[in-house]
């Protein structure tokens, strides 16, 4: 079986919760705590591999100050980064983000970042609010290399499960290229996932 972890990011408010729940359970709900963070897990079967997936939910990041990825940098194999259309300061968040991740990738291989982070325009149902435009948020994804899409997790389960379904493939097909993978039974990564990531764990 392939483990798979996966990061949710985003500003406050942006959706990230919504658009893993809705991928995990088809429900969506509107509203969450932004001050609990879990790990979701299931376990599915794509192109005839069983998979493990972990999906990390952070509480909500300040959009101000310095922004710490550390320990997510680490434990992820693959990033969703979520913004609100209709609201310019979460894209905003949504860019330094990116450009985090991009910064810690410098000098490896331009195939696992192009691959392994996927940017999300969420909200489109709120397009009559709209302050950021669709070609704005392609723009981004082309500058620091990686996929693009819009879509609405209150209104589009099936472009939902598309994209998620697409961030895994790419993260599996990493793994065959790369042929490496962090070793999942070490104590010390059994340490960090229990310190940093095991707040709350959810099987779906």
């Amino acid at each position: 079986m392939t483990e798979v972890k996966l990061a949710v990011l985003g500003g406050s408010g942006a959706g990230k919760s919504a658009l893993a729940v809705r991928f995990l359970t088809r429900r969506f709900i509107g509203e969450y705590a932004s001050n609990a963070e879990c790990i979701y897990t299931k376990h599915l079967c794509l192109d005839g591999r069983q998979i493990h997936l972990e999906i990390y939910d952070p509480c909500s990041q300040p959009q101000r100050g310095k922004l710490s990825l550390t320990d997510e940098l680490h434990w992820a194999d693959g990033f969703i980064i979520v913004y609100d259309i209709s609201d310019r300061a979460s894209f905003a968040f949504a860019k330094a983000l990116l450009y985090r991740i991009r910064e810690s990738h410098i000098g490896a291989c331009k195939k696992m970042v192009e691959s392994s982070v996927f940017l999300v325009g969420n909200k489109q149902d709120l397009c009559h609010m709209r302050e950021v435009g669709w070609d704005e948020g392609q723009k981004l994804a082309i500058d620091n290399k990686c996929q693009f899409c819009e879509l609405s997790a209150a209104e589009h389960y099936q472009e939902v499960v598309a994209m998620f379904t697409k961030v895994l493939r790419n993260i599996t097909l990493n793994f065959k290229v790369k042929e490496k993978r962090r070793p999942s039974g070490s104590k010390s990564m059994a340490k960090l996932i229990n310190n940093v990531f095991g707040k709350r764990r959810k099987s779906v």
